[in-house]
This record gives structure tokens, C-alpha cells and sequence, in this order.
């Protein structure tokens, strides 16, 4: 592991609280030590910028008696010495003690500063003509041993000011930090032991703990919600799954019970009945669960005419006797979706239109755009109107004593058509008899 991710899970491991205040005491004290240093350097140019401006008249008071004819030994004064251009003392002096290299940046008029922090002197040179034309140097300096115990203890005192200024800062956002979050500890407090049906107090003040909150209620609304179908779900699905069950244990210990030959194949004949129905269901239940978790493949292009012929093929040769079908296919169409699906639609449209239908079964395809619309109708007693939205929920049958299915068909058509952003919706015919009509996407618009 790299020293990236170690200071980053290192980083994650701490509260909200922490790195906030770690982040704002670290920039304080960044931003602080950085005005220290420009405040020390602001001290030491006023420092030097006044030695500088005594050496030079003290330097240009020496030049002066110079040019005036004075000897170098009369010009010199004290911290005053005279050189020629090449740092030879004329006054009768020792050398100076100033390395050759900065000897020429003196002569070339620049002021330096030589020594270590604790002894610090300053170094001028002016240049001064004597009457016979010939140039010396005027070479003043000045001790600012003063100066650099100023400099140091100011720049100590700017270092302990920005410490101390920066914890303060940090303790401060330690303290506004818990304050701001404290709300928010609150509605997670209240969150966790919020009941069933209860929802979130909304704060006052509109601003984003409000926010929060609102979102929160529709969260929970949302939870309730789908705790409330899939109680409702798993009770209608019990419900339906005893019936098959019960019906094949009755009629297996009716047969262990009363061994009679020639029942015997009646009851396997009920008994396989039953467990077909079972089996739908389960399968049933099965593709609406994958549908409600997301779980389907990538859409591709479905020849839909070819997939209604087949399936009116498949509802042909049940060996029922039903209502005649009918194909209306006037020009190709093409769906966005995966072939398993638009069986799955087509053979529940096909078979609860048949269940109903009196005479005959319509299916229709008729592109429209970006969409392709599959339209099932039938010549049976039709749909009320008020339950035309309502046959779409999961076990809803407008007639039981009609017989079929367990209520689910029409609940798997929409989710597998919705699924893929498709419409499903219910009407009536001209004469009465239910419409079903599927929206789907054409695959140049999905």
C-alpha cells in the first residue's frame, strides 16, 4: 500500500469534525506563519533602510573633507574608513575584514550586511574624488546588534503569536463545528428510533438541515411504501401458492388413501393441472422479481411481427377451443427490448384476452415514430373504467370465477414493458371489449 492510500484511509478513519478542524488550524497556521515572515522581513528592511540612511551621511560627510583636500588619515572618522578601489586602506588602517567579493559588490555601490545572526554589521562605501582627480572609497559601517536582538525576539514573538493564534482559530472551528453538526446528530438520533409511519421533524429555519430532513420524509415514505407492497405481495403470494398446494396434497392423499385404478389417472390428470398452474406462478413471480431488482440484459432490436406471429402460433395449438386470432400487421416494427420479454407480453396479453374474448382476439402492430405500439383487443365485456389502472397491480382479478390466472399477468407486462421505458395502458374497444396497449421504444430512441 502506498503512502497516498495510508494518509488517505487514515484520513477517512476520523469524524467530520476532526478534519474540519484539522484542515481549518492547518491553513491558519500556514497563513499565519506566513505573515510572521513578512512582518520579520518588513522589520528587518526598516532596520537596515535606517542604518543605510545614517552610514550614508555619515559616508558623504567623509567624501566631502576628501574632495575638500583632507588626507585620507583626516577624512577618516569613527566607523569611517578610507579605501582605494581596490579595498587598500589609506587612512593608515588595518585590512578590512570583508571578503573580496563583497568588497567589489561595495565598490559597485551596494550596501551589505556581514556576520551571523548575533553579531550583524552593515557596510556602505561612497566613492569621493580628491582634488589631484584620483577616487577613494569611502567605507562606512555600524554594529546592529540592537537591531538583530529586536529582529529576533520579534520574529520569536511572530512565530508563538501564530501558534497560539492558529489553536485559538482551531478550537473556535472545534466549537462551531460541534455546534453546526449538533442538528444533524439530532435527526440521526431521531432517525434511528423513529417508528414505523412516523416521519422526521421538519427544522424552521430553511436551510439545509431542512433540506435534509424534507429528504429524509420522502425516504421513509418511499421505505414505507415498499414495505407496505411487499407485505401486501408476500401475503397475496402465499395466499395464491396454498391453493395449487393444497389441491395437489388433497388429491395425492385422496389417491394414497382410496387406491382406485380407475381414478387413477383422472387424479394424476388434476393433479399435473394443478402443478402447471404452480409452476406459472413461481415463474411468474420469478420474472417480477427480477424485474423490480433492475435484473435484465441489454436491450436489442426485436422483429415484433415475427414475435406476435409465433406467439398467436403458440395460443393456436394449446388444443382449447377459444376465440379465433387475428393478426394486424401492416408494416415490419422493430422494439427496443430482448426477445424473453416480448414473449412474456405478448403471451400474457394474448392468453387474458383470450380467457375473456368472446369470438375473436385482434392483435395489432402499428409503428408511430419513435415508438411502436402493440395493441390486443378483444370482443368480451370489456374492462370497467374504474378499474382500468387498477388491473395492472400485482394478484388483482376483476373476476375470479372466470377462472385463469393468479393475477399477475398484466402486473409482469408493465413491469417488463415500464422497464424499458415503455407505456401500458387499458381501454376500451368500440364495441365494448378491452384494449391493451403497449408502447414500446423503437431501438433508434432507446
Amino acid at each position: 500500500m502506498s503512502t497516498s492510500q495510508r494518509l488517505l484511509r487514515w484520513w477517512g478513519r476520523h469524524t467530520l469534525r476532526f478534519r474540519i478542524t484539522l484542515v481549518v488550524g492547518v491553513v491558519a497556521l500556514v497563513a499565519l506563519l506566513l505573515l510572521s515572515r513578512l512582518g520579520a522581513s518588513l522589520l528587518y528592511d526598516t532596520l537596515v533602510g535606517a542604518a543605510d540612511a545614517e552610514l550614508s551621511l555619515r559616508a558623504e560627510e567623509s567624501a566631502s573633507r576628501i574632495a575638500e583636500g583632507q588626507s585620507p588619515a583626516q577624512a577618516a572618522m569613527p566607523g569611517i574608513r578610507i579605501v582605494d578601489t581596490a579595498g587598500v586602506p589609506l587612512d593608515g588602517g588595518p585590512l578590512l575584514e570583508i571578503p573580496e567579493r563583497e568588497l567589489r559588490r561595495l565598490a559597485a555601490g551596494e550596501s551589505i550586511t556581514v556576520g551571523d545572526f548575533a553579531e550583524v554589521e552593515r557596510w556602505l562605501a561612497v566613492a569621493a574624488v580628491a582634488p589631484d582627480g584620483t577616487t577613494r572609497l569611502v567605507v562606512a559601517n555600524a554594529d546592529l546588534v540592537g537591531g538583530s536582538t529586536l529582529l529576533r525576539r520579534a520574529t520569536g514573538g511572530f512565530l508563538f503569536g501564530a501558534l497560539v493564534v492558529a489553536a485559538v482559530v482551531a478550537a473556535a472551528a472545534w466549537a462551531a463545528t460541534r455546534a453546526a453538526l449538533r442538528p444533524v446528530d439530532r435527526l440521526r438520533s431521531a432517525a434511528a428510533a423513529l417508528p414505523p409511519g412516523e416521519r422526521l421533524p421538519v427544522p424552521v429555519a430553511r436551510d439545509e438541515l431542512r433540506s435534509l430532513a424534507e429528504e429524509m420524509n420522502l425516504l421513509l415514505a418511499r421505505r414505507d411504501d415498499a414495505v407496505a407492497r411487499l407485505e401486501r405481495f408476500t401475503g397475496d403470494a402465499a395466499h395464491e401458492l396454498r391453493s395449487p398446494v393444497a389441491a395437489i396434497r388433497a388429491q395425492a392423499e385422496v389417491a394414497v388413501a382410496h387406491p382406485d385404478p380407475d381414478l387413477a389417472d383422472e387424479t394424476l390428470r388434476a393433479i399435473a393441472a394443478e402443478a402447471t398452474r404452480l409452476t406459472t406462478l413461481l415463474a411468474d413471480l420469478l420474472a417480477l422479481s427480477r424485474a423490480d431488482a433492475g435484473q435484465r440484459a441489454a436491450a436489442v432490436p426485436v422483429d415484433l411481427i415475427a414475435a406476435v406471429r409465433t406467439a398467436v402460433e403458440r395460443a393456436a395449438t394449446t388444443g382449447t377451443e377459444g376465440p379465433a386470432l387475428e393478426v394486424v400487421t401492416p408494416v415490419p416494427a422493430l422494439v427496443a427490448a430482448t426477445p424473453s420479454e416480448v414473449a412474456l407480453v405478448l403471451d400474457n396479453l394474448i392468453s387474458n384476452a383470450q380467457r375473456y374474448a368472446t369470438t375473436l382476439v385482434r392483435v395489432g402492430v402499428l409503428p408511430a415514430g419513435r415508438w411502436v405500439r402493440l395493441v390486443v383487443e378483444d370482443d368480451g365485456p370489456g374492462i370497467p373504467e374504474p378499474d382500468r389502472t387498477r388491473i395492472f397491480d400485482r394478484f388483482t382479478r376483476l373476476n375470479p370465477e372466470a377462472g385463469g390466472g393468479a393475477g399477475l399477468g398484466l402486473a409482469l407486462v408493465a413491469a417488463l414493458v415500464n422497464g424499458r421505458g415503455g407505456i401500458v395502458t387499458a381501454g376500451a374497444t368500440a364495441t365494448g371489449g378491452a384494449r391493451i396497449e403497449v408502447r414500446w421504444r423503437a431501438p433508434w430512441s432507446s
